[in-house]
This record gives structure tokens, C-alpha cells and sequence, in this order.
């Protein structure tokens, strides 16, 4: 039997998939025209559902150690406790090549909203202009930041989790390493949203084209931006690609999710049963019949709500 879209997911994407029908996508290794696409349907995607009003925005900078100032966007539910509690450090997804903070405004808005948790998220510099290991370098110092600004922000500095998606997703897992491996700021837990994470993966697989909505040209680019040459060679860093990660031992619990018809399926079930084996704690779930980052446009579904009611626990349960 074949696979198929959720039949919910389908009937909302089968207006954008008429549209597309017949446009050219860009070829590999043009950053700028998956700019030009995507993120117009990230901003769309994003202000489709109501932003909160309960969620306060304060803008602060950090000063990363080659000199260059990044946007840190800090998000609070008005009338939080004022005891210390759990915050989430989170980088968005985009490939590694594209996104900034304000395109996830109102995503993270309604998972502060929802949960309670308080979240931090980083507009790490992006690739080609700035290749490995730059985005994970800011990542990990957003981290050291919040850790530093814990008591100030009123966040307990033993419940602060790293999250993201797709591209942020690996950014997400790639910190958790380097944390571990410096010895660096606690990591309560890493939440991973079909996470982007092998620089191998560029082999298409005919049972998923039909469903691509991040194709194995989009990820030959994004990789190739981070990585340059080295992609797909013997010396790439689990650093820059996390299922490059010799012993997985000793890293945060994880919750990790991805749909099936989503060309990061086989890395993000490896990477579970890697950190299980070595006795990671780990939560998983495969959605059938949804590809990837499907819950931002057909937010309606049943899928994409049960989907987020599980993001909500998790972030809540910090």
C-alpha cells in the first residue's frame, strides 16, 4: 500500500499544490531564490492564527565572541509566577540558510501562551554568508546568555531546555553536544521538531517525492551553504550535523517528532534509537501521512492538534 496524505492535510493542501504545479523550483545551491519562496510562505503561515495577547516581548542583544551583535527575543505570559521556572532557548527552522525571529513572532507567541513556559528565541547568523561553525556558536552562547540572565528573567537555570524545528532542530541537538562536550550551562531537555540532522542525506527516495515540501535539493543546498566541501565527507562534526555524534551518552532527555512522508524520517527514528541504546531518555512519535513542517498551514487538522497539545505538555512539564 502506498502512502498518502492525512486526508485532512490534503484537502488544505491541495489548493497551494494546484498553485505550484507549475513553477520552476529553484535550483541547487540558490539560497536566494528559497529565500524569495519560503520565507513569504513562513511569514503567511505564521500570521494565519491569532496572535495572543497575554504574551509580552522584550527585545535584548548579545555580543558574540567575533565581535558581531545578535537579536535575542525574549517571551513572557503576563502573570507568570514570579518564583524561578523553566524556559526554553529556541532557534527556528529555515534550512540553515533563511528565517529570522520576527517570522516566528506568532508561533512562539502560542506556545508561551499555551504553556507558560517563557522562551528565548535566537536569530543565530545564517549560512553561506556565515558557514559552520558560526550558527551553532551563537546558539550555544544564547544559551551561556540566558544562564547568565537566569535570575534577573526569573528562570531556574536547571530547567532551561533547547527547541527548535527542522534547521533549528539540528541547531537544537547540536548544542546539547557541545554542551555536553565543554562541560558548558545544564540542558534540561532537548525538544526536537523534525529535526534537520544528517549532511548524508541527499539520496531522494521515490516513496516520498510526491510529498516533498523540503526536497533533497533544498537539503544538498542548505548543507552545502553550512558546510562547503565538506559535505557528506569523512570530517564533518556532529557539531554542525548531530547524527554525526560518535557516543550519544550523557546528552539531555529528548522528545523528538516527525512525520512520515518527511525526507528527515530515517535520520530523526535513527537518532531516537541511538540516544535510547545509549540510555538517553527519549520520547518519540512518527506522524503518518503528513510531510514536513505540514502543521504550520493545515493547523486545523486533528494531526497538527494533537501534535501541538504534545509540544504543550512537553514545554509545560519542564
Amino acid at each position: 500500500m502506498a502512502f498518502a496524505l492525512d486526508p485532512q492535510v490534503a484537502e488544505i493542501f491541495a489548493p497551494m499544490a494546484a498553485a505550484m504545479a507549475d513553477m520552476t523550483p529553484p535550483q541547487v545551491g540558490d539560497v536566494a531564490g528559497r529565500r524569495a519562496a519560503l520565507e513569504g510562505l513562513i511569514a503567511h503561515s505564521d500570521t494565519a492564527q491569532p496572535a495572543p495577547a497575554d504574551v509580552t516581548i522584550t527585545d535584548h542583544h548579545l555580543l558574540t565572541a567575533d565581535g558581531e551583535q545578535i537579536l535575542l527575543r525574549w517571551y513572557t505570559k503576563q502573570g507568570t509566577p514570579s518564583e524561578p521556572g523553566p524556559a526554553a532557548v529556541y532557534f527556528h527552522g529555515g534550512g540553515m540558510i533563511l528565517g529570522h525571529v520576527g517570522l516566528f513572532d506568532g508561533s512562539i507567541a502560542r506556545y508561551v501562551s499555551a504553556s507558560g513556559t517563557p522562551i528565548l528565541s535566537v536569530d543565530y547568523r545564517l549560512a553561506p554568508e556565515h558557514p559552520h561553525p558560526t550558527p551553532v556558536e551563537d546558539a550555544y552562547a544564547a544559551l551561556v546568555w540566558l544562564h547568565e540572565h537566569a535570575v534577573e528573567l526569573g528562570v531556574d537555570p536547571a530547567r532551561i531546555a533547547v527547541f527548535g524545528d527542522s534547521a533549528g532542530g539540528g541547531i537544537a541537538a547540536a548544542v546539547s553536544i557541545l554542551a555536553r562536550d565543554r562541560q558548558g550551562p545544564a540542558i534540561a531537555q532537548q525538544i526536537l521538531l523534525m529535526p534537520m540532522l544528517d549532511d548524508r542525506n541527499l539520496t531522494a527516495d521515490p516513496q516520498l517525492t510526491p510529498f516533498m515540501a523540503w526536497s533533497w535539493d533544498d537539503n544538498r543546498t542548505g548543507w552545502g551553504a553550512l558546510l562547503g566541501d565538506a559535505i557528506a565527507g569523512p570530517d564533518v562534526p556532529a557539531h554542525a550535523a548531530p547524527a554525526r555524534v560518535a557516543d550519544p551518552a550523557g546528552l539531555p532527555p529528548a522528545y523528538i517528532e516527525v512525520g512520515q512522508l518527511d525526507i528527515f524520517r530515517d535520520e530523526d527514528l535513527t537518532y531516537a534509537l541511538r540516544l535510547s541504546q545509549a540510555g538517553v531518555p527519549v520520547e518519540f512519535h512518527l506522524h503518518p501521512g503528513v510531510p514536513h513542517e505540514f502543521d504550520g498551514i493545515a493547523f486545523t487538522t486533528d494531526v497538527a492538534q494533537r501534535v501541538m497539545a504534545d509540544r504543550i505538555r512537553v514545554l509545560s512539564s519542564l
